[in-house]
């Protein structure tokens, strides 16, 4: 045996492994205990260049068999998002057998660009497609795809709109073979839409805002006026892009009378649900997406509500044949004839060719948990989250942005002893000692009224005692 093949036949060793991963997941489930009892900061902050020296890439010529030391240096220096303490961006505290998931996926490494290659994954894809748009109402005829978070989502979705509403093969003709277009969107939409339309050459005015109302939801009522102007301006409106959680506050637009301005102007409805889709899966809060089974198309993004990791997002369309519209390309050494678009290969609709087993941590934790507890665990972010809005609006030196409809909060520390041309200011420092202590991981945001303090109650973890204590960190912060 050649010197090569020793080396690579140790690199495979399946007792080396079996070794190898008794040992990681035992350090896994201790982070994991230490991490759900609040042990030890959220987040041991260190300043980027002293991680990059921490991390200094000397890489050996030969093996050196620490494997657990690094990863234990990993786990220490990390953003613990299993703590309960975590309410900062919407990136939940992964449920811990999709992590067992995500090894599977990556030792079978099933890429999906065809059946063949991935042919688990595939079935388990199109089912777990199948549950989420039973869950929002929409009909048999709906298809979709799982792709690479909810940027990318709305981009799928986008491109669909316009093959579907250009009056022209944007594809193939390119951005300027028609005249430019542009979508509704109320304007605190993410900014993945204006990501979006930009790549697709529509340039600055490829998303027209529309206005919102005191809670940040997009007004109906505006919508006719701002299809005047994008027409006045030389533009072909295709779509209206609604947001069912917006990032910045957790606004969910009025979908139903948005639904109906589209059906009178032939207008493309795309739902960007990437936060707040999983209302639907709460009895008790399902109300604040009613209407979005009238969308031609919705972004889903697993990795909130659903407790996956990152990232995971269903890209879901009434109509199944527009999720072929996305794309269109030639490769005759993966794709077969000329007019067949099988279902089941999934790179024809989809950014990615070789894609991860996405589905199969989605498909094992309903399969497995079963689907009440993440319907709860919906339910019960939610209404903790109301319950410490709640608790804020009775206290003299906090400020709540609007209440909450979701899990999302935007808040602020008004002390009495610093003048209101301060708080802003305020805000900032009080979240930097608090992130850079390790107390808490929050963030910030900027609303028309200033600087705000901005928590998504999105661990399953956290209590009511946890925001409690956010509370006094915050005041004792502000003192010092």
């Amino acid at each position: 045996m050649t010197d090569f093949r020793a080396r690579i036949a140790a690199a495979y060793d399946a007792d080396a492994f079996r070794r190898e991963s008794h040992r990681l997941m035992d350090m896994l489930a201790d982070y994991l205990a230490n991490a759900s009892r609040a042990e030890g900061p959220v987040l041991p902050w260190a300043a980027p260049a002293v991680n990059v020296d921490r991390f200094a890439a000397a890489f050996p010529e030969s093996p050196t068999g620490d494997f657990t030391d690094l990863i234990a240096r990993v786990l220490s220096g990390s953003n613990h998002l299993h703590h309960p303490r975590y309410v900062g961006h919407q990136v939940t505290a992964p449920v811990p057998l999709a992590a067992l998931c995500d090894a599977v996926s990556s030792l079978l490494n099933n890429g999906m660009a065809v059946y063949e290659m991935g042919p688990v994954s595939t079935a388990m894809e199109r089912n777990v497609l199948r549950w989420m748009a039973a869950r929002l109402g929409l009909p048999e005829t709906t298809d979709g795809v799982l792709t690479s978070g909810g940027s990318l989502g709305n981009l799928t979705a986008l491109l669909a709109a316009r093959q579907a509403k250009a009056g022209y093969d944007a594809w193939n003709g390119g951005a300027h073979a028609g005249p430019p277009l542009t979508v509704l969107a109320p304007k605190t939409t993410h900014y993945s839409l204006a990501r979006a339309t930009r790549i697709m050459g529509w340039g600055e005015g490829g998303v027209t805002p529309v206005d919102v109302d005191d809670r940040f939801r997009l007004r109906p009522e505006s919508l006719e006026a701002a299809l005047e102007a994008a027409t006045r301006a030389g533009r072909k409106v295709i779509a209206v892009v609604a947001s069912a959680g917006s990032t910045a506050t957790g606004a969910f637009d009025p979908l139903e009378p948005i639904a109906d301005f589209c059906e009178r102007h032939g207008l493309w409805l795309h739902v960007d649900g990437a936060h707040g889709a999983s209302a639907v899966l709460s009895p008790a809060h399902r109300h604040l997406v009613r209407g979005i089974d009238r969308a031609d198309s919705v972004t889903w993004d697993a990795h909130k509500g659903l407790l996956m990791p990152a990232l995971v997002t269903a890209v879901l369309f009434r109509d199944g044949a527009r999720s072929f519209e996305s794309f269109s390309q030639e490769a005759s050494y993966i794709f077969h004839g000329d007019t067949e678009r099988p279902w089941s290969d999934i790179g024809l609709r989809t950014m990615e060719c070789t894609k991860e087993m996405m589905a199969l941590k989605v498909y094992a934790c309903l399969a497995v948990l079963g689907t009440r507890l993440f319907s709860d665990a919906v339910t019960e972010s939610y209404e903790l989250t109301r319950r410490f809005a709640q608790r804020l609006a009775v206290a003299t030196d906090f400020d709540v942005a609007v209440q909450p409809e979701c899990n999302i909060l935007c808040f602020r520390h008004t002390p009495a002893q610093v003048p209101p041309e301060d708080w802003d200011a305020l805000q900032t420092r009080l979240r930097e000692r608090l992130v850079t202590r390790g107390d808490f991981y929050l963030v910030q945001t900027r609303l028309p009224q200033g600087v705000y303090l901005r928590i998504t109650v999105i661990n399953p973890l956290t209590t009511d005692a946890d925001l409690e204590a956010l509370v006094d960190a915050l005041r004792a912060a502000a003192l010092r």
